[in-house]
């Protein structure tokens, strides 16, 4: 990929060349492309990501259109992916974008190799799915780095978003489910992980609502993490 020109002439300012090229050999793979993980995909695109797996099963619908990036009155009907892929295409034509509108499943795993990626970042909605996929990345070799999040929905001040080792998440339900399930079930990860989470309290009895600023910080915080672990890494 050509930093030559322009297009990453700020970052290059920032995180030098060395990290821009350290950016565009990294591998991502991304589950779930909705109010968190289409941001995340492209923040990690503007940011000098060269190879990004998109991995979704959905199709865009009208009440996405509030926090989704995909999401427009022209795209309802289509795939996420498909449409994401288009629109990180339109930011970084030389980018290597892949997406699969598929269903990540304990059954699906394999097929999606997740050892030949650097970053596996985690965005799954199903409590199930994102068990298997937390587990997995956390109890084989070789192993991604992996990067999940929390609970985005009934938050409404995106300055409480924040990031901690999945231990150590206080006041995030699902965090808490995740927990509670991991102990029934007698399977742990065996070694640390990263998620974004809020602390904001909400009533359990609220609906079940999302808003973009706070959905979008919590994209945005995944894809830095991702940008600082490179830059760590040369330094």
């Amino acid at each position: 990929m050509d930093y030559g020109n322009s297009l990453f002439a700020r970052t290059e300012l920032l995180l030098g060349p060395e990290a821009l090229r350290r950016l565009a050999a990294a591998r991502v793979v991304l589950f779930g492309v909705g109010g968190v993980g289409s941001w995340c995909a492209e923040a990690l695109i503007r940011s000098g990501v060269g190879h990004l797996t998109l991995v979704d099963s959905d199709c865009v619908d009208p009440t996405n259109i509030n926090r989704q990036a995909p999401a427009l009155a022209t795209t309802v009907g289509q795939p996420k992916v498909a449409v994401m892929r288009d629109r990180l295409l339109a930011i970084n034509p030389a980018a290597d974008i892949v997406a699969r509108q598929e269903r990540y499943t304990p059954e699906s795993a394999d097929s999606f190799a997740l050892q030949e990626y650097d970053y596996v970042i985690d965005a799954i909605d199903s409590l199930k799915d994102k068990l298997d996929l937390i587990l997995r990345c956390t109890t084989r070799s070789p192993l991604p780095t992996l990067l999940s999040s929390m609970g985005a929905a009934r938050k409404l001040d995106p300055l409480q978003v924040r990031v901690s080792e999945f231990w150590k998440v206080d006041g995030c339900p699902l965090a808490a489910t995740l927990r509670k399930r991991m102990r029934k079930e007698r399977r742990f990860p065996e070694r640390k992980f990263l998620c974004v989470w809020s602390p904001e309290r909400c009533e359990q009895s609220q609906p079940k609502g999302t808003l973009m600023p706070v959905t979008a910080t919590f994209g945005l915080t995944l894809a830095s993490l991702v940008v600082r672990d490179v830059c760590q890494q040369q330094s």
